[in-house]
C-alpha cells in the first residue's frame, strides 16, 4: 500500500515493485488485522495507475535521469476504488500492507460473483477471466431492463446484446424457464439479423474456445423464426426481403384487425405536443371505426355504413369525408371541434398514406390453412426478428408500437409465467425525452411494470441522454461501448468513474463497459465474435435456400423488390413520409 496517497475505505493506493505491475480494471485485495473484528479484507478494482519519476524537480530532469548523472526512482501507482469490504467494517487499507492481484475464489468475490445464485456469462474481461451479470437484475427477480448505449456501427451494441440473448438461452442460469423464455428483435439496419439461426463460416477453434470458456456453445440460435413486410403493391404477400428469402414470412394488419383493435393512435405515433388537440379527434375516430366496422370477406376488409373498404387509401379517403361533412362531422370527430382541429387531423392521417398502405390491408385473402400467417407470433419459437429496415420511419413506428401492445396485453391475460426478452434497436427514436406518443406510453409502462409481467426491455441507442429518463432510470444494467466525447460529459454516464468515461471514447468494438447494482464499479468486458450469421455470405451451410415463403405458404419464388423503390420521391409527391406538410394549422390546433 502507498503511503504517500491517502487511503479512505473507498478508495486506496497501491505502490508497485519494479518487477509487477497493474492495468485498469484489475482486481486487487488487501488484508489488514482489526482487534476485536478479525481479518478485515478490502477488495477493489484498478482505476487509474500513474508512473513518475520519484526525485526528479524539473520536466527537463528526465534526460539527466536517463544519463544517470541525477539520481531517481521510476514509481508506479495505482488507483484502486473499493468493490467490497468483507466483513462490513469499513476502515481504511494501511500503508505498508501487501496488496495482491486477486485470483480466482477471491476474484469471484471481490465482484460478488459468489453471491449469484444465478449468473450469465457477459464476456471476458482484461484479466482474461469471464464476468458475470445477476440474472436476478435481468429476469425481474429484482430489477429488470438493459441500457445500451454507444455510436452506431462502432459500439457494436446490436451484436452485445444478441450475445446476451444467447448467454440467457444457453447457459443455463434460466433453468426450467429456459422453455418459455422468448425473444423479440426489432431490426432496423439492414438484413443482418435474418440470419441468426445460421452457423458462421468465420468460427473457428479460436472461438470456439472462448465461447467454451464461457461455458457456452458456439452455435446460432437454434429457434428462430421471421418476419419482414410484404412488398409494397403485391397482392399475393410475399416478404420484402432480398438476401435471405426463405423461412420468412410477410406480416400485415387488415382492416377488420385496424378497427377492431383500435389501432388508429399508432398512425399517430409521432411525438406530440400534448397541446395538439387532434388527437381528441383521433379517439373519437377510434372508437366509431370500432363500433361501425363490420367483416366483409375473408380478406380483412370491413363495411362501413354500406361502404366497403379494402384498401388504407380507401380507408383514409373515407375517414377524411367523415370528419370533415358538416353533417356527420359531430359524429365522427365529437361535438364542438373546429375546422382546423379537423384540418391538422385529416393532413397528418393522409400522410400515412404511403408508409402503412402496405402494412394496412384488406385485399389480400388470408383463408389458407394457416390463417394467423400475417400476424407477428413469438410463441412458435424462442426467438423473434422482425425486420423494419425497409419500412419508412413512420411505418416502422407504428410497428413497433403494435407490436409491443400486443404483447403487453397478451401477458396480461397470460399472467406471470414465461419470459419475453425485447430488444429495440434506436430507442431514443420511439421514447424521446421531449414529447409524448401512444408507443412512448407502451414503451413507459413496459419500463415501470414490465418486470411483473415478465417483459424484459433490452433497449439500444447512440445516445441515452435522448432518451426518456424514467426508461434509463428503470434499466438495472446499463452498458456502454464507443461513446462521442461530447455524449460521454452527459450526466446519464455519471455512473462510469471518470477514467471510464474517457476510455469509453476510445474504446475498440467488442468492449464494452458493464454496470450492474451489486458492483459499484463498472468492469470492461470483452465478447467473442458472433456464432451466428450476420449477413448471406457468413452463413456456413452451403446447402441453404433462397427461396420466398408468401403469406400461407411454406414456400414459394424469390421476391423481386421495386428497383426505383429507393430513389427520391418528386416533390410534388401529394403524400409525404412525413408527418407534417410545414403549414400552420388554424387554431385551435
Amino acid at each position: 500500500m502507498a503511503g504517500t496517497e491517502d487511503s479512505t475505505p473507498l478508495k486506496f493506493h497501491v505502490a508497485l515493485s519494479p518487477d509487477a505491475y497493474l492495468q485498469l480494471d484489475d482486481v486487487v485485495s488487501t488484508r489488514r488485522e482489526i482487534p476485536g473484528r478479525g481479518t478485515i479484507v478490502t477488495s477493489g478494482v484498478v482505476t487509474e495507475v500513474v508512473a513518475r519519476h520519484e526525485g526528479a524537480a524539473f520536466g527537463s530532469d528526465v534526460f539527466l535521469i536517463a544519463d544517470g548523472i541525477l539520481p531517481a526512482t521510476v514509481q508506479e501507482i495505482a488507483e484502486v476504488t473499493t468493490t467490497r469490504v468483507d466483513p462490513e467494517c469499513y476502515v481504511p487499507p494501511r500503508p505498508g500492507e501487501v496488496a495482491t492481484r486477486a485470483a480466482g475464489t477471491a476474484r469471484d468475490a471481490a465482484l460478488y460473483f459468489d453471491r449469484m445464485d444465478a449468473r450469465i456469462p457477459a464476456g471476458i474481461g482484461r484479466d482474461g477471466e469471464p464476468i458475470y451479470l445477476n440474472l436476478e437484475f435481468l429476469d425481474g427477480t429484482r430489477g429488470a431492463h438493459v441500457s445500451i448505449s454507444g455510436i452506431s456501427g462502432v459500439a457494436t451494441k446490436t451484436s452485445f446484446a444478441l450475445f446476451l440473448m444467447h448467454s440467457l438461452f444457453t447457459s443455463g442460469a434460466l433453468g426450467a424457464r429456459a422453455v418459455n423464455a422468448k425473444a423479440l428483435i426489432f431490426s432496423v439496419k439492414g438484413e443482418d439479423l435474418l440470419f441468426v439461426d445460421q452457423p458462421n463460416a468465420r468460427l473457428d477453434d479460436t472461438l470456439r474456445a472462448m465461447y467454451a470458456q464461457l461455458g457456452l456453445p458456439a452455435r446460432p440460435f437454434a429457434s428462430a423464426g421471421f418476419y419482414a413486410p410484404p412488398l409494397p403493391g403485391d397482392t399475393t404477400g410475399r416478404p420484402h426481403v432480398t438476401g435471405r428469402t426463405s423461412g420468412v414470412t410477410a406480416f400485415w394488419w387488415t382492416l377488420a384487425e385496424f378497427c377492431e383493435r383500435e389501432l388508429l393512435p399508432y398512425v399517430f405515433a409521432d411525438v406530440e405536443d400534448e397541446k395538439n388537440q387532434y388527437t381528441i379527434v383521433v379517439h373519437q375516430v377510434t372508437s366509431r371505426l370500432r363500433r361501425e366496422a363490420q367483416p366483409a370477406g375473408n380478406d380483412g376488409a370491413v363495411v362501413i355504413d354500406g361502404t366497403t373498404l379494402r384498401t388504407w387509401a380507401e380507408m383514409i379517403d373515407f375517414i377524411s369525408d367523415k370528419v370533415t361533412d358538416d353533417v356527420t362531422r359531430p359524429d365522427w370527430a365529437g361535438p364542438a371541434i373546429g375546422l382546423g382541429t379537423v384540418n391538422a387531423f385529416v393532413r397528418r392521417l393522409r400522410s400515412s398514406q404511403r408508409p402503412l398502405g402496405p402494412l394496412l390491408r384488406g385485399d389480400l385473402n388470408t383463408s389458407t390453412d394457416r390463417p394467423v400467417a400475417h400476424s407477428i407470433d413469438t410463441s412458435q419459437q424462442q426467438v423473434t426478428v422482425v425486420d423494419l429496415h425497409n419500412l419508412p420511419e413512420r411505418a416502422q413506428r407504428f410497428v413497433v408500437g403494435v407490436v409491443l401492445a400486443a404483447e403487453t396485453d397478451r401477458k396480461e391475460q397470460a399472467g406471470p409465467g414465461g419470459l419475453l426478452f425485447t430488444m429495440v434497436d434506436e430507442l431514443n427514436k420511439y421514447a424521446p425525452r421531449e414529447g409524448s406518443s401512444p408507443i412512448k406510453d407502451v414503451l413507459l409502462d413496459i419500463a415501470e411494470r414490465g418486470r411483473s409481467l415478465g417483459i424484459i426491455l433490452i433497449g439500444a441507442q447512440q445516445t441515452a441522454s435522448e432518451v426518456e429518463r424514467r426508461i434509463v432510470s428503470n434499466s438495472s444494467i446499463k452498458i456502454v461501448g464507443r461513446l462521442d466525447t461530447a455524449e460521454a460529459g452527459r450526466p446519464e454516464y455519471g455512473f462510469l468513474p471518470p477514467s471510464q468515461r474517457q476510455r469509453a471514447t476510445l474504446a475498440r468494438p467488442g468492449t464494452m463497459f458493464v454496470s450492474q447494482p451489486e458492483i459499484p464499479v463498472p468492469l470492461a468486458v470483452g465478447f467473442p465474435f458472433p456464432a451466428w450469421a450476420t449477413r448471406l455470405s457468413e452463413v456456413a451451410d452451403p446447402t441453404f435456400t433462397t427461396g420466398t415463403r408468401a403469406a400461407g405458404q411454406a414456400t414459394g419464388s424469390a421476391a423481386r423488390p421495386d428497383p426505383f423503390s429507393r430513389l427520391p420521391r418528386p416533390e410534388s409527391d401529394p403524400w409525404p413520409d412525413d408527418t407534417d406538410d410545414g403549414a400552420i394549422d388554424e387554431p385551435p390546433y
